[in-house]
């Protein structure tokens, strides 16, 4: 393993800040690992990898599990290199089945990006395949198998790369959170689960007694007229995940919160938080009682400081926070599943052996007609919904959608008739400002997409060319998902121009939230006038909003572009990015 900065920096941790300066080197900050009681995933920094990929025995629940691993590690190892380097991985596969790991967020070559069928025809079973590329960009990342179901079964880790500038925030104390959702179930028996029976894990769908609650609260007509349009759409508005705690164990480092990990950290010093949400179904609600963050970070891109109580992580995002505890006691590091059905958690402490009182969950909240987007058009002047089709008739969403107002939302044709698709939103708006359903009048100061504001404007500032709109889709009892009502076997290729500058805008046409992921190319976030707000390679769609980003086709090749809810993209939810000559 060749030794740069970060490795030696690392080495040198354990020196303490006073006998780093008296060799003339400026104090690092302090990676966990063999000096916690329960140590971060090995760190493997330098420019030169060997990675294993095969089947590795674990426990995490209590039973006997097995799990995809590289080099034998839930999560795989955190990767550290530096901005500027070429990197060489050779990647050995030991699994009986085909594999892959895609470099998430990463600009590259298409060849290196890792997507079996697309990129390159992926690692046979027993074989090998070399990784070089040279590394443009610096922050926290992470890298997974885009290989059929291996990333929920374990193949995931955390991705650091040092920047060769300084960066504009200091800090004495750099962790890495990685988040996930682990079951001990065959991802392709839950997949099979899902495409049956989608609402398995809703035991909280409304009861008599909600029924009198709301007539009491709403009048019996309003509650009445609510019931029967979600009973048309044959949805729940306790759906918030399609996977929920019933079947996920939640983890922090791997670790579920009985057997929390731990940071360790000195009063008054600053502590670099690098959340990864590696999970594959899961949006986290992140807090620690006691303390604000700093955000500063986000998927990787620097952005002007904001402080928030708490934040929403979706699935692929990265945030980089700082937090700065002044007493000498243990903080609960707290990532509530967005449905309210469980947690993980850290907990950073000044000695080894503390603890800190965990959190009750939130309220679940339930959602809404306004949710979803159908707002004041959603229903007749009796209560009902204004389209029969949109609420899943066999005969799928029709053009009656499209019907009334000049604020109506138009919908693509592929939609009309389509038995994949059970609702279509009316009024979408970008609503940036929302933190989202559930942290909503909290009585904490939540980030919002509108906070984030990157440090720097795109290098291409350029008006987009052409907008291509695409409608996220899908039919919730059936568990099928698409772009415009067409799953990703029966798509064409999205083809761009090399060099062009295009806008994407996204209408999210379902009751779930959805983080859209293109490889290869970042997404420039615009705000509600058009401008740009901030730089990403995930952009969380929730449902009845109507977001864009612009895209410069700078990477010529075939990249992918889907949903990140693995078991959506599994169902259909992707399409392919073709950047041509």
């Amino acid at each position: 393993m060749t030794m740069h900065d970060p490795l030696r920096r690392f080495l040198l941790k354990g020196l303490g800040a006073g006998a780093a300066l008296g060799l003339g080197l400026r104090p690092a900050p302090c990676w966990a690992l063999a000096t916690q009681a329960h140590p971060q995933t090995g760190l493997l920094a330098g420019t030169d990898f060997d990675l294993s990929i095969g089947r590795t025995p674990v426990n995490v629940t209590g039973r006997a599990a097995s799990a995809v691993t590289v080099n034998g590690s839930l999560p795989a190892p955190i990767l550290r290199w530096r901005e500027g380097d070429t990197v060489t991985l050779r990647v050995r596969n030991t699994l009986d089945e085909v594999s892959a790991i895609h470099w998430h967020g990463l600009l590259l070559p298409a060849n290196m990006d890792g997507v079996p069928g697309m990129s390159f025809h992926g690692i046979a079973p027993g074989g090998d395949y070399l990784y070089r590329f040279k590394v443009r960009q610096s922050g926290t990342y992470w890298y997974h198998s885009h290989s059929s179901l291996q990333e929920q079964a374990g193949l995931y880790g955390a991705l650091i790369i040092d920047p060769r500038e300084p960066e504009p925030f200091q800090y004495e104390r750099d962790y890495v959170v990685l988040l996930s959702d682990w079951t001990d179930m065959d991802p392709h028996r839950l997949f099979a689960r899902l495409k049956k029976r989608s609402d398995y894990d809703n035991f909280h769908k409304r009861t008599v007694a909600d029924l009198l609650r709301d007539t009491g609260k709403d009048g019996l007509r309003e509650t009445l007229a609510d019931r029967a349009a979600w009973g048309r759409m044959r949805m729940s508005p306790s759906d918030l995940a399609d996977v929920n705690g019933n079947t996920y164990t939640f983890l922090a480092n791997g670790r579920a919160s009985a057997d929390a990990w731990t940071g360790l950290f000195a009063r008054g010093e600053r502590i670099r938080l690098r959340f990864i949400n590696g999970a594959a179904m899961t949006f986290f609600d992140v807090r620690i009682p006691g303390l604000r963050f700093t955000v500063v970070a986000a998927d990787g891109q620097n952005v002007h400081p904001v402080e928030v109580e708490e934040f929403r992580i979706a699935p692929a995002e990265t945030c980089d926070v700082i937090v700065q505890p002044v007493d000498d006691i243990a903080y609960t590091v707290f990532a509530q599943a967005m449905d309210r059905s469980g947690h993980a958690r850290i907990v950073l402490a000044p000695r080894m052996g503390m603890d800190a009182p965990v959190p009750a969950l939130d309220k679940r909240a339930l959602l809404t007609m306004d949710d979803m987007g159908h707002g004041g058009h959603g229903k007749t002047s009796g209560g009902e919904m204004a389209c029969g089709a949109a609420m899943g008739m066999e005969g799928g969403c029709g053009a009656a959608m499209n019907h009334g107002s000049g604020a109506m939302q138009a919908h693509p044709a592929s939609e009309t008739g389509n038995p994949d698709v059970d609702m279509q939103t009316m009024t979408p708006a970008p609503r940036l400002d929302d933190p989202g359903i559930g942290l909503r009048n909290n009585g904490r100061r939540v980030l919002c997409y509108a906070d984030l504001r990157s440090l720097h404007a795109p290098a291409d500032n350029r008006e987009p060319s052409r907008t291509i709109e695409l409608h996220l889709t899908g039919h919730m009892e059936r568990f099928s998902w698409g772009f415009d009502g067409i799953r990703f076997s029966d798509a064409q290729p999205i083809r761009l121009k090399y060099g062009e500058r295009v806008r994407f805008t996204l209408v999210n046409d379902t009751m779930m939230e959805h983080p859209v992921h293109l490889h290869g190319m970042w997404s420039d976030v615009e705000d509600a006038d058009g401008n740009f707000l901030v730089r990403k390679h995930t952009v969380a769609i929730p449902p009845g909003t109507k977001r864009s980003f612009r895209v410069t086709a700078d990477a010529l090749g075939r990249w992918a572009f889907h949903c990140h809810m693995l078991m959506h993209m599994e169902a259909g939810m992707m399409r392919e990015v073709r950047v041509e000559e």
